[in-house]
């Protein structure tokens, strides 16, 4: 029903609305979203052409929610990266059809024209509120969960990670 893109963009401003003061650097929205940062890149462009999210260069720069989640619904994300195509006339070129659609693409367009509407009708911040049956991809990694939080982690906490020393057979090659 919609695009990749469309996903990924709702991901990336789900993420953003649900700390609106906070801004998020492209690598941690891509963390917590599993969207790849180089396309959640040109996703998050488009989205600041919309206004729907701001960025700030430089150090504690990143992207933020460009205005509350209260006025922002799905659909306007959606719109703003990948619009929904409504069927408006024969995608067939059936000339017999005229300027009516025949049943099928009429209850395609009918199906299409009700997602819309419940897009329209949902807000960012209505998702936010809805009690989740399962958690974001970002809950449970502690130095993703971290990085988007706020909180410290022992990832983060300076505590130096385990050192990786390789394969015993790649450690003789290196002393021969």
């Amino acid at each position: 029903m919609i695009s990749q893109t469309a996903e990924y963009a709702l991901r990336a401003m789900i993420c953003l609305a649900a700390d609106p003061e906070r801004s998020l650097t492209t690598q941690q929205i891509a963390d917590a979203t599993r969207v790849p940062a180089g396309y959640l890149s040109k996703v998050l462009q488009t989205l600041g052409r919309r206004g729907l999210v701001v960025s700030q260069r430089g150090l504690g720069g990143g992207f933020a929610a460009g205005a509350d989640p209260k006025g922002i619904s799905v659909l306007d994300v959606i719109n703003a990266v990948d619009p929904i195509r409504r069927i408006r006339s024969c995608p067939l070129h059936v000339s017999a059809h005229g300027s009516e659609l025949c049943p099928l693409h009429r209850r395609l367009d009918g199906a299409m024209a009700a997602a819309e509407k419940a897009f329209a009708e949902t807000t960012l911040a209505e998702l936010l509120r809805e009690p989740a049956r399962s958690r974001p991809p970002y809950e449970g990694n502690e130095q993703i969960s971290s990085s988007v939080h706020g909180t410290a982690s022992r990832a983060t906490s300076g505590a130096r990670p385990p050192r990786r020393r390789g394969s015993a057979r790649r450690r003789r090659a290196v002393r021969t």
